[in-house]
């Protein structure tokens, strides 16, 4: 007997990449990043595709920080998550909401890769970006030992 559950994962990593050789082929006009949006390309330039544009105030109206960031998981930084589309299929991540049910799902690839090739992940137009880590201090002394 066939059983569709045991093949359920190659089926949407399938219809994912099949999905995804659909959208590189076209030639759909950029959307470009707005301040404050996060750019994610982790996997995008190397697969193809263009790069996710993620529009953070969009869902920050809508929803409370935790929503995101504790319930699903994500981390307080731009890249700080391995996020694929596997994951994203999966449920993970962009997954828990983008999937036909409460958002548009995943067959909507320009809605989400719509940035510009080669930009890479980062909070869009943020001075987080241009911001350096300052020089370390001079090592400090070990802690005298009394004498004996």
């Amino acid at each position: 007997m066939f059983n569709l559950m045991k093949y359920g994962a190659a089926v949407k990593r399938w219809l994912l990449f099949a999905l995804l050789a659909a959208a590189a082929m076209a030639q759909l006009p950029l959307a470009h990043a707005e301040y404050g949006d996060i750019v994610i390309n982790n996997y995008s330039d190397a697969a193809g595709m263009r790069p996710a544009v993620f529009p953070h105030w969009f869902h920050r109206i809508r929803f409370r920080c935790k929503v995101c960031h504790a319930d699903l998981g994500f981390k307080f930084k731009a890249g700080g998550n391995d996020i694929n589309m596997v994951k994203i299929i999966d449920g993970q991540y962009c997954g828990a909401c983008h999937n036909g049910n409460i958002a548009w799902s995943v067959e909507n690839c320009n809605l989400c890769h719509s940035g510009k090739p080669g930009t890479p992940t980062q909070a869009h137009l943020s001075s987080i970006n241009s911001l350096v880590a300052p020089a370390s201090a001079a090592p400090t002394p070990a802690p005298l030992q009394p004498k004996k």
